[in-house]
């Protein structure tokens, strides 16, 4: 089955008892039972839910995994992953990345006794100069966020499952229409379901998928023993979400490669971020892991000035100045005080997330009307 028809059909049966195309919302807390501990495969949406686990198997077929699991939040998937460490494991994940992970690795697990290595996995050679006998898992963003490195999966894979590594790899800014990280080798995918996912900025969810059947146990255990799971209307919405991804990706990654493209030519801006340009460092890389490259840019404002950037975002009209990406809407952001605010300024610079950066979500408008509005905001500095 293709990609674009597994979005709509991958892994889904119709309602047994009624025949329903969309699985219902089965707004229910528990189930009845024949005898104890017999019943029809539900005792507790807690535990398990039927419009859940239609969302997971949705999940698992457009991953090409073999088990999916949903969460409360992108966030909560994370928490279960870190949560298969141990006190003294180790990991390393690239240093350029969500500030809600890094804040998640550095002031919740840290303190229980895993160590954190944040380094540029642009360059994996510097595995080999990382790894121990305490490291544990490797976690990747491609394209990181916000800066839109690549990281070569399969590079990673090569060297971790050598040393008996996982690789747990975000997919939220490509969605598994760019690129499937189990293919190339990984052991864990991740996804903030809240963005490409559902796609209409109506819900808040976290997804995982796996292909190892142990592993898939020990999740599904911390899913149900930490009891972070969505609930059955957020499913929905994200089923429903799902059965327009592959179209809303192409619009996405249509309007952003114009858009990068305008913004590389504006004289008031020094630089761009978007794995389609060619000047990116490892397009390369993109084009032989992703299918496309996806409809977040970042870029940066000449001579390096904050009240420059916060004019910008302030003067847009149809980019939306919010938090999180993904939606149908174009949305801008200012990175160093918001979604990577939680990261100290000296490490966020580092990775070039300076005051003069501006994230955008290139939306499905017209790509004529986006432009404008560019243009417009742009002449106020």
């Amino acid at each position: 089955m293709k990609f674009n028809t597994k979005t709509i059909h991958g892994n889904q049966k119709h309602d047994p008892s009624t025949g329903a195309v969309m699985p219902p919302i089965y707004q229910t807390s528990t189930y009845a039972q024949e005898s104890p501990g017999k019943h029809k495969g539900f005792e507790y949406s807690r535990t398990g839910n039927p419009t859940r686990s239609a969302l997971e198997n949705a999940f698992a077929s457009i991953e090409n995994g073999q088990f999916g699991f949903a969460f409360a939040s992108g966030l909560a998937a994370i928490d279960a992953v870190i949560k298969l460490l141990n006190p003294g494991d180790e990991v390393i994940s690239t240093s350029d990345l969500y500030g809600g992970t890094y804040r998640i690795f550095t002031k919740v697990f840290e303190k229980y006794g895993i160590k954190f290595h944040f380094t540029d996995l642009s360059n994996v050679a510097i595995l080999e100069e990382l790894i121990n006998d305490n490291t544990k898992l490797i976690w990747v963003e491609t394209p990181t966020n916000p800066m839109l490195n690549i990281i070569d999966i399969e590079a990673v894979v090569a060297i971790a499952k050598n040393k008996n590594i996982l690789v747990a790899v975000d997919n939220t800014f490509a969605t598994p229409y760019l690129q499937q990280p189990l293919d190339f080798g990984a052991d864990i995918v991740m996804h903030s379901a809240t963005k490409y996912l559902g796609g209409h900025s109506d819900v808040v969810m976290g997804a995982l998928v796996v292909n190892d059947k142990e592993l898939s146990e020990k999740l599904y255990f911390l899913q149900n023993a930490s009891g972070a799971i969505c609930g059955p209307m957020d499913s929905f919405l994200v089923l429903r979400g799902l059965k327009t991804l592959h179209v809303r990706m192409q619009r996405h990654c249509e309007n952003a490669s114009v858009i990068a493209k305008y913004l590389k030519n504006h004289s008031k801006i020094e630089n761009v971020y978007w794995p389609g340009l060619t000047t990116h460092s490892n397009h390369h890389i993109a084009k032989k892991q992703m299918n496309d490259f996806g409809g977040m840019l970042s870029f940066s404002t000449k001579y390096n000035q904050k009240r420059d950037a916060i004019k910008v975002v302030e003067n847009l009209k149809l980019f939306t100045l919010a938090e999180s990406l993904g939606g149908v809407e174009s949305l801008s952001g200012h990175p160093a005080s918001m979604t990577h605010a939680s990261i100290p300024k000296e490490e966020r610079e580092k990775t070039g997330v300076t005051d003069s950066l501006i994230r955008l979500s290139v939306g499905i408008e017209d790509v004529a009307d986006l432009l404008e509005d560019l243009k417009q905001a742009l002449s106020k500095i």
